[in-house]
């Protein structure tokens, strides 16, 4: 699926999460969408919350701003982990990542 067709999915709200234990700690992530994604001190990345909150709960999920899809898909599609799964809210259905058809 693509970008355009997923924001295409009208009010359809996205959420991503990581799988730490997959993650690389390659970064390339927060390049693309810092305000979604943070390396800690540990040096995994984790999504953020809103409010700029790190959430490092096991797969913790934080909505996708529909600014940033492109963004947030570009790191998922590009994680050497294979490790950013973005889903849709309603059905937990993933649309981008490594678990997408």
């Amino acid at each position: 699926m693509s970008v355009e067709q997923a924001a295409g999915v009208g009010s359809e709200a996205l959420e991503v999460w990581i799988d730490q234990d997959l993650c690389t700690g390659d970064g390339i992530c927060v390049q693309y969408a810092p305000e979604v994604f943070e390396l800690d001190i540990d040096g995994l990345a984790y999504v953020k919350s809103g409010e700029d909150e790190l959430l490092q709960a096991k797969g913790a999920t934080t909505p996708v701003p529909l600014p940033l899809l492109t963004d947030v898909v570009d790191s998922a599609k590009e994680c050497p982990g294979e490790c950013i799964h973005v889903r849709r809210v309603s059905d937990k259905v993933e649309m981008f990542g490594p678990d997408a058809e």
